[in-house]
């Protein structure tokens, strides 16, 4: 039997598989939570969030409503990574899941190419500035973090300084082009298509003769039908290794450069094939999560 959520045994978990022992686990989140964040949900439920880290940053969040007679109804649980640093500065639009209270949030960031979506980790503050007509607030930036269950290691591809500082400002050109395209100019439309054109001659001819990932630094692409999960090619920046302290398992947490974004993902070392090492590439499929950080005025 599988476990009952499937990103669970990238924290760690991945002996969870029977209900008692998850309703065990809710439990005792519930009771002895790390963090604890609550809003009004209508005229008579309150919204509720409780978190236990079982790793610095990585844990677990039960969600659901207290009653008016002060009862709570567990809704669902999700596994989390917390990230650091600021993955983006470009506005986040934010709609709700159809099934249940949770949100998923939406990121036009031009160095990824598409539509970024994700899994919104802190909806209280969402919900507490919509049901204060709050919303839309500007000035937000964004911290991204994935949780894979399967991921290979794979080594970089040998660049010399001035070939790093060439991919740079191609990379920043391409990002002006993008930006100038969605405003409607033919000019970077015709640029951006005659450049993708070229791209792929020029790799259709070598890939006869070498691997692609000899050719293809990093990548960010959606994966499968769910549209916050994503097939990632990314340059390891840092790594650790840390424990989940209730399960003993060891947990590998790594900051990613993929495709100039930068986050955190965080996967169980026995789903891990290869050693990690500042400057090899991560390459794997990722659940991606989101943290909205508010201005201070709006939080």
């Amino acid at each position: 039997m599988k476990s009952l959520h499937k990103y669970m045994r990238a924290i760690g978990f991945s002996e969870l598989t029977d209900r008692q022992e998850q309703q065990k686990l809710v439990t005792d989140i519930i009771l002895n939570a790390t963090h604890r964040s609550y809003t009004s949900n209508g005229e008579e439920t309150i919204l509720a969030e409780f978190c236990e880290d079982f790793a610095e940053n990585i844990g677990v969040a039960v969600c659901g409503e207290f009653d008016s007679e002060d009862k709570f109804t567990y809704d669902y649980f999700y596994p989390y990574l917390r990230g650091r640093g600021i993955s983006s500065y470009e506005d986040v639009s934010v709609e709700r899941h159809a099934e249940k209270e949770s949100y998923a949030g939406i990121c036009d960031d031009l160095k990824v190419g598409v539509s970024l979506i994700f899994y919104l980790q802190n909806i209280i503050p969402y919900v507490k500035a919509q049901n204060m007509n709050l919303l839309p607030i500007r000035g937000t930036t964004l911290t991204l973090s994935g949780l894979s269950i399967k991921g290979t290691i794979i080594l970089p591809i040998v660049k010399n300084e001035k070939e790093v500082q060439r991919i740079k400002k191609a990379s920043i050109n391409r990002n002006q082009l993008i930006a100038a395209a969605r405003q409607g100019d033919e000019e970077a439309i015709e640029s951006l298509t005659l450049e993708d054109m070229d791209t792929y001659t020029s790799i259709s001819k070598k890939i006869l003769k070498e691997d692609v990932f000899s050719l293809v630094d990093t990548y960010f692409m959606p994966y499968g039908v769910e549209c916050d999960q994503y097939s990632i090619l990314g340059e390891i920046l840092e790594y650790t290794m840390t424990t989940n302290k209730l399960t003993g398992e060891k947990i590998y947490l790594m900051k990613l450069s993929c495709n100039d974004l930068q986050f955190d993902i965080c996967i169980n070392a026995m789903d891990l094939y290869g050693e990690p090492q500042v400057g090899r590439r991560f390459k794997g499929i990722i659940w991606m999560q989101g943290f909205i950080n508010y201005p201070a005025a709006a939080s």
